[in-house]
């Protein structure tokens, strides 16, 4: 009976602080997958005050061809009409949640006009996303074709 009660207490131990754990996660995910949707509609809209509340100052955007910018050239490049989305769909999205920072992948499919000329795109992208303030903020991006 002693071991049955040991093992029973061990279960519980080990199996409660996961369930705790896991649920945790939940509102977190669901607070960084609207934190997605933001991003994806300011992209879309060139909203300069939206981009700048949802980008960390640290921003490293990565694309796919290799290019590198910080915050400022991202936005820029966007609000400028440079690179001007027109339409994006994402799809397959997943999101990890380790502690203040969330890693989001999906694939990404977009009309895009870069410097005036049509393209269509689909990349496969990583987010890393970072908790500031009570928000959560894009930190980097890197794309890659798919």
């Amino acid at each position: 009976m002693t071991k049955i009660l040991t093992v029973f207490l061990l279960s519980a131990f080990l199996y409660f602080p996961a369930q705790a754990q896991s649920g945790g996660q939940q509102p977190a995910k669901k607070e960084v997958a609207a934190a997605v949707q933001t991003l994806r509609k300011a992209m879309i809209d060139a909203d300069e005050a939206a981009l700048k509340k949802i980008t960390a100052d640290q921003l490293s955007y990565g694309h796919s061809s290799g290019k590198l910018e910080d915050k400022a050239a991202y936005i820029k490049a966007l609000t400028s009409g440079q690179s001007d989305f027109e339409t994006m769909d994402l799809s397959n999205e997943t999101i990890t949640i380790a502690g203040n920072t969330a890693l989001v992948r999906h694939e990404l499919t977009a009309k895009v006009r870069d410097n005036g000329k049509p393209n269509e795109v689909h990349l496969g992208i990583l987010l890393v996303w970072q908790k500031q303030d009570g928000q959560w903020k894009l930190l980097a991006r890197q794309a890659y074709k798919i």
